[in-house]
C-alpha cells in the first residue's frame, strides 16, 4: 500500500466509502484497490464479509485470503471468511475488478471477542483516557453500564426496540430526489468547439432572449425559473397544457402538433378557445379536476361522433368539431378495460409496479448480464397480474408487447402524442393475448350469473356492459346464433373447452357448466373485440 515512486498512481482517502453498505466504484472494465489498516490488541481472528460486482481480490499482511477471479452481480455478504491478525497493525488490501455495467463492492468487519469483551471495546479501552473520542466515551460507558446496571440494561434495550421501531417507519415512508442549488455556483464557460480543456466566455444561468423575462426580483436559478413557468403573464405554459388535456379528451389537440408550438408546429384550429382555456386554467388556479370536467361537459365533446357524408367531405379530421370526438383507446385504458369487464381489475392505489404476462425470452434477447438490473424477466402472481396498466413495469428497450401492438411509446424519449395505427396484430392480440382471454372468461361468467338464464338476456347483459348501449334485435340474433354454435362444439370437445377456460392463473367458477362457459367466453371475447367497445365516442 505504498504510493508508486514515478508519482502516477497515488492513494486517495475515501471518507464516502461506508462498511456494510454497497459502494459504488467509477470505470468500466477496470480495477480499484482499496487498503485499510486494522489495529488488533492481541494476535487473533476475524471475519471479514465482502461482495462485488465482479472479481475481487484479498490480501491481509501480503498474503492471498480470498480470490474470485469472476462475472456476478453485487450480493452483500455473498463471500465470508477468516482471517489471522496479528498484534498492532494489519495491513489489509482489497482489489476490486469490473469486466462491464455496474461496477460496485461490498465490505462489513464482523468483531470479534476477546474473552468477554467486544473488540471494539478492547480498542477503546488499548488507548489512553485523554486521548478518547466523545462517541468513544459513551460506547464505553454504556458497555460499563449495560454490564453492571440491569435497570439500565433494560431501559437501554426499550431504547433500542425504540431506534429500531423508528426506523422501521422510516422505511416505509416513500422518498424522492430533488435537486437544491449549490452555496456557490460552479462557473460555466462557453467551450471552443466543445472542448472541455478549451474553455471561452463566462457565462451565467438565463432565460433564451427570445422569451419573456424572468418575474421582477425571481432569482436566476430553477426557483426563478419556476416561478417564470407558472407566471399568469406567461402566454406558453397553461396554453401548451390545456391543450394536451384537450387532446387527451378529444384525440387531437386545438394545436395538432402538441409537441411543437413554435414556427414548425401547426396552427390552431381555434385560438381563442385555447387562450380562453388557457386563461381559465389559470384562473381556477391550475385546477387540473376542474379543467377536465369543463371539457367533458362541453357541447363539443357530448355531441354525436357519427360521420355524415357531407362531414366527411368538408372535414374528414374534425378540426371544426363538427361531431364528437372518436378514437380507439391507448393501449393501458384497453388492458384496463378488458380487466374491468371481467370485474378483476384491482383498484389499489399505490404500491410497486407490477409483471403482468407477457411471452417468454423477450428480455433475454436484450440482456447485458448479471452486471445490469432487470435483465431476466419474473412474473408477478395473484393481484399483481390484474393491477391498473399504469403500475406495469416499463423496460424502455423492451416495453411490454401488448403495450406496444397498441402504438404505446417505448419511453426512450419523451413523446408528446402517440401514432394511432390501425393492424391485424392488434386483433390478434385482442382475440388471443392471455390477460384478454383470461379477462374474457371472467365476463362470460359475469353474463351467466349477473342476469337471467337465457341466452337472449345474458348476451344483451353482455353487450350493455362492453358498448354502453342497448343491443338491437339484429344484432342479439347474431350474438345468440354465435353461441348456440360454439355450444354445440363445446359440448362435442370437452377437451378443448377446458383449454379454453384453464388459460390464465385465476380459477374459473366450478358452479358453471364447462361447455356453457367456454361458449360465452368466445362471445365475452367477440364483444371486447367490437369497434364500439376499444374505441372513444
Amino acid at each position: 500500500a505504498e504510493t508508486y515512486p514515478d508519482g502516477r498512481h497515488k492513494w486517495f482517502e475515501r471518507p464516502d466509502l461506508e462498511d456494510g453498505k454497497p459502494n459504488n466504484l467509477a470505470g468500466e472494465s477496470a480495477a480499484t484497490y482499496l487498503h485499510r489498516v486494522i489495529n488488533s490488541p492481541s494476535p487473533r481472528t476475524m471475519t471479514l464479509a465482502t461482495g462485488s460486482n465482479d472479481a475481487i481480490k484479498v490480501w491481509v499482511n501480503g498474503h492471498v485470503v480470498l480470490d474470485k477471479n469472476v462475472k456476478r452481480g453485487l450480493k452483500e455478504n455473498e463471500d465470508t471468511f477468516t482471517v489471522p491478525l496479528e498484534r498492532g497493525e494489519n495491513n489489509l488490501l482489497m482489489k476490486v475488478v469490473n469486466y462491464g455495467g455496474m461496477y460496485s463492492f461490498f465490505f462489513r468487519r464482523v468483531d470479534e471477542q476477546v474473552g468477554d469483551v467486544p473488540m471494539r471495546i478492547e480498542r477503546i479501552l488499548a488507548s489512553a483516557p485523554g486521548s478518547r473520542s466523545e462517541p468513544d466515551a459513551l460506547e464505553l460507558r454504556g458497555y460499563y453500564r449495560r454490564l453492571n446496571s440491569p435497570e439500565w440494561k433494560a431501559l437501554d434495550e426499550e431504547r433500542l426496540k425504540a431506534v429500531e421501531a423508528e426506523k422501521a417507519f422510516e422505511a416505509t415512508i416513500p422518498t424522492t430526489m430533488v435537486m437544491r442549488e449549490m452555496e456557490e455556483p460552479r462557473e460555466t464557460f462557453v467551450l471552443n468547439r466543445g472542448q472541455y480543456d478549451q474553455p471561452g466566455d463566462k457565462v451565467l444561468a438565463a432565460l433564451p432572449s427570445a422569451f419573456p423575462p424572468l418575474p421582477e426580483g425571481a432569482p436566476s436559478n430553477r426557483l426563478g425559473l419556476a416561478k417564470w413557468l407558472v407566471d399568469p403573464a406567461n402566454p406558453l405554459t397553461a396554453r401548451v397544457t390545456v391543450n394536451r388535456f384537450w387532446q387527451q379528451q378529444f384525440g387531437v389537440g386545438i394545436v395538432e402538433t402538441a409537441e411543437d408550438f413554435g414556427t414548425q408546429g401547426t396552427l390552431p384550429s381555434h385560438p381563442e378557445l385555447l387562450d380562453w382555456l388557457a386563461t381559465e386554467f389559470v384562473r381556477t388556479g391550475w385546477d387540473v379536476k376542474a379543467l377536465h370536467r369543463l371539457m367533458v361537459t362541453s357541447a363539443a365533446f357530448r355531441q354525436s361522433s357519427k360521420l355524415t357524408p357531407l362531414m366527411k367531405e368538408k372535414d374528414p379530421g374534425n378540426r371544426l368539431l363538427a361531431r364528437g370526438p372518436r378514437y380507439r383507446m391507448d393501449a393501458e385504458v384497453l388492458r384496463d378495460t378488458a380487466l374491468a369487464l371481467g370485474g378483476i381489475l384491482v383498484r389499489t392505489l399505490g404500491g410497486p409496479s407490477v409483471r403482468p404476462y407477457q411471452p417468454p425470452g423477450l428480455w433475454e434477447e436484450m440482456a447485458y448480464g448479471d452486471g445490469y438490473s432487470a435483465q431476466i424477466f419474473v412474473q408477478d402472481h395473484g393481484e399483481a397480474l390484474y393491477r391498473r396498466s399504469m403500475y406495469t413495469f416499463w423496460k424502455r428497450q423492451v416495453p411490454p408487447p401488448n403495450m406496444q401492438i397498441f402504438d404505446a411509446p417505448s419511453r426512450e424519449v419523451c413523446q408528446m402524442r402517440r401514432p394511432r395505427t390501425n393492424t391485424p396484430l392488434q386483433a390478434l392480440a385482442l382475440l388471443n393475448d392471455p390477460q384478454v382471454v383470461e379477462a374474457a372468461r371472467h365476463f362470460a361468467a359475469r353474463m351467466m350469473t349477473e342476469t337471467g338464464g337465457d341466452p337472449m338476456s345474458r348476451a344483451a347483459y353482455g353487450f350493455t356492459l362492453a358498448t354502453a348501449r342497448t343491443p338491437s334485435a339484429k344484432e342479439l340474433a347474431v350474438l345468440v346464433k354465435v353461441y348456440e354454435a360454439q355450444l354445440a362444439e363445446y359440448k362435442a370437445n370437452a377437451e378443448a373447452a377446458t383449454k379454453l377456460l384453464t388459460v390464465g392463473e385465476s380459477p374459473r367458477n366450478d358452479s358453471l357448466d364447462p361447455a356453457e362457459h367456454a361458449a360465452w367466453t368466445v362471445i365475452a371475447s367477440l364483444l371486447m373485440n367490437l369497434d364500439e367497445t376499444v374505441t372513444l365516442g
